[in-house]
């Protein structure tokens, strides 16, 4: 039976575990700068930015999702960002993704968000057609762009020398 419970400070080793394995599934290892020390802070801290659910089977860490607030100009509403879901390997097929994508709606609909978004992989076929068959429409039209590391402090210094 999968039970899904928010994330305590007691679970920053198991999510910043989890957050490895997301980040070796997706090939993407070189780019985790987490830390728990940072993770500790971002999610317990007295200015959390973000929060965490864990699933469990059987009494064993199954997956987590990790989300945040962000907000909706044309809606005027809050919406919640799934920056990461994540299922161990073994545990698919059970249900368990279904479960922790259900409990972030949840907790959406009950602060009043507007919408529930994500980004996936693009070559993530299996986790397109689950997000499919839950109902989610891929934003083709939309170019996701992001800065950092370099690049955000170049920025960030022609606003400091601008101001």
């Amino acid at each position: 039976m999968t039970h899904i419970r928010a994330a305590t400070r007691s679970d920053v080793g198991l999510i910043h575990a989890l957050i490895r394995e997301l980040a070796e599934f997706e090939k993407l290892s070189g780019e985790v700068g987490a830390t728990e020390e940072l993770l500790k802070e971002s999610l317990f801290g007295p200015d959390a930015v973000a929060e965490a659910i864990i699933a469990e089977d059987a009494g064993q860490s199954a997956g987590f999702a990790l989300y945040f607030h962000s907000y909706s100009t044309f809606l005027a509403r809050p919406g919640i960002y799934l920056e990461d879901l994540y299922v161990r390997p073994e545990f698919r097929g059970r249900g368990i993704g279904r479960a922790l994508l259900a409990h972030v709606a949840r907790t959406a609909r009950e602060r009043r968000c507007g919408r529930l978004e994500w980004s996936v992989l693009d070559w993530n076929k299996p986790a397109i057609g689950f997000y499919r068959s839950l109902g989610a429409v891929a934003m083709d039209e939309w170019t996701t762009f992001r800065l950092s590391g370099a690049g955000l402090e170049a920025l960030a210094d022609q606003a400091r020398r601008a101001g």
